[in-house]
């Protein structure tokens, strides 16, 4: 098997920065704000493009939903040479404060899915990398945005969380969903917790920012919002962000 081997790209193609979303449609948008960027492989929910930010190659790989895929996109871009990566995605508010269009950085996950299991321990925390964060939180407050950073909640299933009555387990759904809000867990999503913990074992530096499309949460308390489905605030933080720890880097 070629190291990699599901996202098709050749070494020497990839930067060792590379910003993660779900949606292969959001890879050119992404990549539209790097420059000189051009399309690398495709395949399955994998596409890569690579460009540059401040004169460093930087990669846009999607990673589709969930976590085994997510995990898979890190393992064979680090097998390439990457050492650091930004996930930009989409979430659902479970806190009452987080509202649609405000923007959450993942400070860790709850691991309620299973691609993190085949990497550690259920004790081990699936934490972002600090400096990642800092930059996500400082590129944000620059913007004037409202960025929330804290716990997120990783599962595997959409549709557990959004229609968890109907589902044989029923009433475990719903009593981990209420532990998460009394918890203060500030978001839904389904990939960080196996990319934080897959970076973790791999001794990469992995973080996460995510655009909030909606809170159910706050609809059931009558607090009704638009959904929010643009994604350029958050496409925006993660950019600048990476542009922020390439200098540090530097």
């Amino acid at each position: 098997m070629i190291e990699a081997y599901h996202i098709a790209c050749a070494p020497g193609s990839v930067g060792r920065y590379c910003i993660l979303p779900g949606d292969p449609g959001r890879v050119p948008l992404i990549a539209a704000r790097l420059e000189n960027a051009r399309p690398v492989a495709q395949n399955r929910e994998f596409t890569t493009y690579t460009g540059t930010l401040s004169g460093v190659p930087v990669s846009v790989t999607s990673t589709g939903i969930g976590g085994p895929s997510a995990a898979i996109a890190l393992e064979e871009l680090v097998s390439l040479g990457a050492h650091t990566f930004l996930r930009v995605g989409t979430c659902g508010g479970i806190a009452r404060q987080v509202c649609a269009g405000d923007l959450v950085a993942a400070l860790s996950a709850v691991r309620q899915e299973g691609t993190s299991r085949e990497y550690a321990p259920a004790e081990y925390p699936a934490s972002g990398d600090f400096s990642l964060l800092r930059a996500l939180d400082d590129e944000a407050r620059s913007r004037g945005l409202r960025c929330h950073t804290g716990v997120v909640q990783s599962k595997d299933s959409f549709y557990g969380q959004h229609s968890p009555e109907r589902m044989p387990v029923a009433g475990e759904l719903l009593a981990k969903w209420e532990a998460w809000k009394r918890l203060g867990v500030l978001a839904s999503e389904m990939e960080t917790a196996a990319l934080y913990t897959a970076a973790a074992s791999l001794g990469v530096r992995c973080a996460a920012v995510f655009n909030v499309l909606w809170n159910q949460e706050r609809k059931k308390a009558g607090e009704t919002e638009p959904d929010h489905p643009d994604m350029n605030d958050a496409i925006d933080v993660a950019v600048g962000a990476m542009r922020r720890i390439i200098a540090a880097d530097a």
